[in-house]
């Protein structure tokens, strides 16, 4: 992933270097889960810790040069790792394992890492949509559906249903990282043909993974799982841009991203306040669900393994995390930031001139005794009148003969507060969300 879009905490896990780490941790505890089965001296056990080889950019590139003569990432890393530890002891490193048992275990204990990261990051992003939606519980907006004004709402309410649908990408985050939290020291087909069990128990336990059963490989529907569940964060996320893009527009301008002193929103026009962050996390999300695809492609392998699955992962799931975690501190950032146009949202509802109450008065006409179809069409009518003489629905009906109901029931009907009366609703669940 290019710099850009990548925030340290999170690449460094899949640096070159904290990989060929946990290779060498994995290794180092395969042979001390070898010295308690009583298959390798404990002295040999010890001596391959205390010489293990520090793992720096040295060290990497010391088994980069390796792999010119081997063409094995893993192989060339055993003997740097061996050479380093030097004889007799080195020689137990990788006994019994295969490279799939040290590349998948070291990858499970990443991803979970990872997960972490990116748990953590969506607490802070569900933390403050709760805030923003409680803060703007009581802001009056205009409801639109098919882009068109339907009926009133609150803005807090609309970020109070962000709230719950960020929550429920944090449950799939936590059952992502549960799926992945797993790994396997179990041989070349996965029978422990040449690897006691209680090995891979002991590395798992020492890594805070599960042992699963598996082939060589561990069965990769739990890495689409966890891109699904990036994929899943995106679209959210692109949801939520995609309407602050659609209330910054000049025509609509209820909401804006925030600003920063010397900032510029164009080159060439220096009026312009574009939704850059939104329109950049749209984007995003875009190559987060194209990841899950891919990720989803990766999952039928050829009888009980191949490599097609390797060279995608090597790219995807890297990217994915760091593009994952980068949207969702970003989007953190736009909602703490995001600046809220109350007047502005007021000025736009009464711009429909009372439009936005037809469904009220239609109920209304309905109690009155009319039939539905009836009652609609009279409200469709005069709506439609209201529109083309550009006067308020309310002074319309009031002209109209066949509207025959009292000035209170038409007065409740067109009442904003009456309309809003149970929008807390939706702010009230927020109390489930941790």
């Amino acid at each position: 992933m290019i710099p850009r879009y990548s925030l340290p905490e999170m690449s460094g896990l899949f640096s070159d270097v904290s990989r060929m780490a946990l290779w060498l941790e994995i290794e180092l505890l395969a042979v001390e889960g070898w010295s308690l089965a009583g298959v390798i001296p404990s002295e040999a056990a010890k001596a391959c810790r205390e010489r293990a080889p520090v793992i720096d950019e040295a060290f990497v590139s010391a088994v980069i040069e390796r792999e010119q003569v081997t063409d094995h990432d893993v192989a060339a890393f055993v003997d740097v790792v061996q050479n380093a530890i030097g004889p007799p002891e080195g020689t137990w490193i990788h006994f019994g394992l295969t490279s799939s048992d040290v590349v998948d275990t070291a990858l499970s204990a990443t991803l979970t890492r990872a997960a972490d990261l990116l748990i953590e990051a969506q607490d802070g992003l569900v933390v403050s949509l709760k805030r923003r939606a409680i803060a703007e519980a009581e802001v009056p907006t205009m409801g639109r559906t098919h882009g068109m004004h339907a009926e009133p709402t609150t803005f807090g309410a609309k970020l109070a249903l962000w709230c719950l649908q960020a929550d429920r990408d944090r449950a799939r985050l936590r059952a992502a990282r549960e799926g992945i939290a797993v790994g396997k020291l179990s041989g070349a087909v996965g029978t422990y043909s040449n690897i006691d069990p209680a090995v891979e128990d002991y590395v798992c336990s020492s890594l805070n993974l599960r042992p699963v059963p598996s082939t060589q490989v561990i069965a990769r529907d739990r890495h689409a799982e966890y891109l699904w569940s990036l994929a899943s964060v995106g679209a959210s996320i692109e949801c939520f841009t995609t309407e602050i893009r659609h209330l910054q527009r000049s025509e609509v301008a209820e909401v804006s991203e925030p600003f920063g002193a010397g900032q510029k929103g164009s080159s060439a026009m220096p009026h312009k306040r574009n939704p850059v962050v939104s329109e950049r996390l749209s984007g995003l999300a875009r190559l987060l669900r194209g990841y899950a695809g891919a990720g989803l492609e990766n999952v039928a392998l050829w009888h009980e393994r191949d490599i097609s699955h390797s060279s995608v992962e090597r790219i995807a799931l890297p990217d994915a995390s760091l593009l994952a975690y980068y949207c969702i501190r970003r989007m953190t950032g736009l909602v703490d930031g995001m600046v809220v146009h109350a007047d502005r949202m007021r000025s736009n509802l009464d711009a429909s001139a009372g439009l936005a109450f037809s469904q009220p008065v239609l109920l209304a006409l309905v109690r009155s005794g009319l039939e539905r179809d009836a009652a609609y069409r009279i409200v469709q009518r005069d709506a439609r009148r209201a529109m083309d003489e550009d006067r308020s629905l309310r002074q319309v009906l009031d002209e109209d003969p066949e509207v025959e109901l009292p000035a209170g029931e038409l007065d409740e009907a067109f009442s904003l507060s009456h309309a809003l009366r149970n929008a807390h609703r939706t702010i009230d669940a927020l109390g489930a969300v941790a």
